[in-house]
């Protein structure tokens, strides 16, 4: 039986913290994403190992080292904390449509394929590895979910978790069990095709291929939906408030998390590619749940200075703007359709790429900031807002 859609009765001041987090999730999402445009055969050499963090042991100079940290640091923590934030406002469209005592879903499956149809797009034109796509089919399953008893949300939530850890085991394990083999060498076509090719070949290229580019948010369904679920759940907790409660809760969530998630990312990175799925999809969200409790509490304690609460609060208000801008500047610098840094600084030190990131960002940054003194909205989620708002008749 669904549930009765009643007014929330929790009426605390919400901190920004939301948006702050989003700004966050945004940039550090482009800490992982900024080492794919700068790679040899770009999109596609994801999947020949292009992710794959440098040997520090056996190398360790300060290049490697702070490459190594840079990407332990990211990969796979950001992208969760996204996931967990999406969950978060999906919560929030849910508790918004009880206040005003409207039936749920209503109309939020026109949202979420309006969502997919800017993923697509997305994916299309600009950058292969999209996660809206991915988001908006999980959002439909999570929607209908909202309706439903805790005890039903529950019993997805862990199903999910529980089905998504046993097949990232047993791929794990796979990898294992397996003979060490060479190091697989760049394609020589999709180095050529992000070098050089046009920007109409790299389209049919995705297109071509788009099986293989969609193959994560197929596979990390299961993750998908436990960390929407999750970020429900936190949402209902208090956990974003500005309450003792919520306090304790993110102090909880830093402990937990980072004390966990840290030692099991550090093991897996330690423990070399075999292990690089059980870190990405496995250890990494509970980093990301730390990463919610850290930057709360710097937030409780006002240990960030205004400039960069703005800045950050700023990126996550345009949020699906400035993931979309991101990628864009990234392939106009790095491919060959542009200024092709890819292959003029390609086999150079790291430093560049980490310099990018940062140079990428603080246009992000600044450009929100300015935008928003003007505007309400992003101008992606402009568009978003008047293709999806109800029209007076």
């Amino acid at each position: 039986m669904a549930d009765t859609l009643a007014p929330v009765a929790r009426t605390t001041t919400r901190l920004p913290l939301l948006d702050v987090l989003r700004g966050a999730a945004i940039l550090g999402t482009l800490m992982t994403n900024v080492w794919i445009f700068a790679s040899p055969g770009s999109e596609w050499s994801v999947l020949q190992g292009g992710m794959a963090v440098p040997d520090v042991l056996s190398d360790p100079s300060a290049a490697h080292l702070a490459e190594s940290v840079f990407r332990f640091l990211a990969d796979g923590k950001f992208l969760s904390l996204l996931t967990v934030l999406f969950g978060v406002g999906l919560a929030i469209q849910f508790d918004s449509a009880a206040r005003r005592g409207e039936p749920w879903p209503g109309r939020y499956p026109r949202r979420a394929a309006f969502l997919f149809l800017e993923g697509t797009v997305h994916f299309v034109l600009v950058f292969a590895w999209d996660v809206l796509m991915g988001y908006a089919v999980t959002a439909l399953l999570v929607a209908w979910l909202l309706a439903r008893s805790e005890r039903v949300r529950s019993v997805a939530m862990w199903t999910a978790g529980g089905l998504h850890l046993a097949l990232v085991g047993l791929l794990t394990l796979d990898a294992v069990s397996r003979p060490d083999g060479a190091p697989k060498a760049p394609d020589p076509a999709a180095v050529e095709l992000y070098a050089r090719g046009s920007w109409p070949e790299q389209i049919a290229f995705r297109l071509e291929n788009f099986a293989a580019l969609r193959i994560e948010p197929v596979f990390s369904f299961g993750l998908l939906v436990l960390l929407f679920l999750l970020g429900v759940r936190l949402h209902r907790a208090g956990a974003f408030t500005d309450t003792a409660e919520g306090r304790r809760i993110r102090t909880r969530l830093a402990v937990w998390g980072l004390g966990l998630g840290l030692p099991l990312n550090a093991a897996t990175t330690l423990g070399g590619g075999d292990f690089y799925l059980l870190g990405r999809y496995g250890a990494a969200p509970l980093v990301a749940l730390g990463y919610i409790g850290l930057i709360g509490i710097v937030l409780d304690r006002r240990w960030m200075p205004a400039s960069a609460t703005t800045a950050l609060g700023s990126v996550g208000r345009t949020a699906l703007s400035c993931y979309v801008a991101q990628n864009l500047l990234c392939m106009l610098l790095c491919y060959g359709i542009g200024l092709g840094l890819a292959e003029r600084l390609g086999g150079s030190d790291p430093w560049w790429v980490m310099g990018l990131w940062a140079g990428v960002s603080a246009v992000l940054a600044a450009g929100s900031v300015l935008w928003l003194r003007r505007f309400d909205r992003g101008p992606l989620e402009a568009v978003q807002h008047a293709a999806l708002s109800p029209r007076r008749r």
